[in-house]
């Protein structure tokens, strides 16, 4: 009888976990199709009209293509710079490995508006301020920490004995990193590839440091819009963003599975 309860009452907090972490999210839907000239709950009707308001909004258009640029550069720079350096760290055996990772991962202990103002003040000596290479290289820092951890922990998941066969049998060590290690690294190649983009695209408090006036981004974009308005629009936007992530999410799960990916 202790038993059940105790099961029913994992349930019962497991499912008010989620709904408290998931109603914010799920608001977010209605909300963006109101008709209210302001956000109010409920709304007073429905209708399409902040979506085609986003649409014909040229900033957030811009803002958009340049964030998805962004994400997409840093994504790629990611991968070919967290990839070499993940094999070495966990197949290398060498003094100093571990100090290096902690190192390397540093970064993932910081608040953000430390890390931003740390980037900013180092950004503006070198005029990188509000350019590409110094937004690529500011996401970069935010991005390869993740990155390492995750391709690390699917190096150590995948059994060193099928590339040792593989170098015994004659195989050049970069023919075995392209035949074997490679594509057994997949399933975690393409969630570091889904949380780096997803990481770059969403920053908001670094981008809002080394933007600058020049160079437009979405979450910098949004911003400055909940600044000075209040209504649906941004609810709008939230929802395509929710909506894309969700649709990475399933792509990964149809390519590789989600419990291949996270390792499990």
């Amino acid at each position: 009888m202790v038993s059940r309860f105790l099961s029913f009452l994992k349930i019962v907090v497991v499912i008010a976990s989620l709904a408290f972490l998931l109603a914010p999210v799920v608001l977010v839907f209605p909300m963006s199709l109101s008709a209210d000239s302001f956000i109010a709950w409920p709304p007073s009707g429905w209708s399409l009209r902040w979506y085609v308001a986003l649409v014909e909004n040229e900033a957030m258009v811009e803002a958009f293509k340049n964030s998805f640029l962004l994400a997409s550069i840093v994504t790629v720079l990611t991968l070919l710079i967290a990839t070499p350096a993940a094999v070495a760290l966990a197949r290398s055996r060498f003094i100093g490995s571990e100090v290096l990772l902690s190192v390397f991962t540093a970064p993932l202990l910081l608040p953000s508006i430390v890390l931003g103002l740390a980037i900013l003040i180092i950004f503006v000596g070198y005029g990188l301020v509000g350019s590409w290479p110094g937004m690529i290289v500011g996401h970069l820092v935010l991005t390869l920490p993740y990155a390492l951890r995750v391709l690390i922990t699917g190096l150590k998941t995948l059994p060193p004995s099928l590339e040792d066969a593989a170098a015994t049998l004659g195989a050049h060590p970069l023919t075995v990193f392209r035949r074997v290690t490679l594509p057994l690294m997949m399933p975690a190649l393409v969630a570091c590839s889904a949380l780096a983009f997803i990481i770059s695209f969403d920053e908001v408090v670094v981008s809002l440091f080394i933007s600058g006036t020049q160079l437009k981004l979405l979450p910098v974009v949004l911003y400055n819009y909940v600044e000075s308005r209040s209504d649906p629009l941004v609810a709008a936007a939230s929802a395509l963003m929710v909506t894309g992530t969700l649709l990475l999410v399933l792509v990964i799960e149809r390519a590789v599975g989600l419990r291949r990916t996270v390792g499990k």
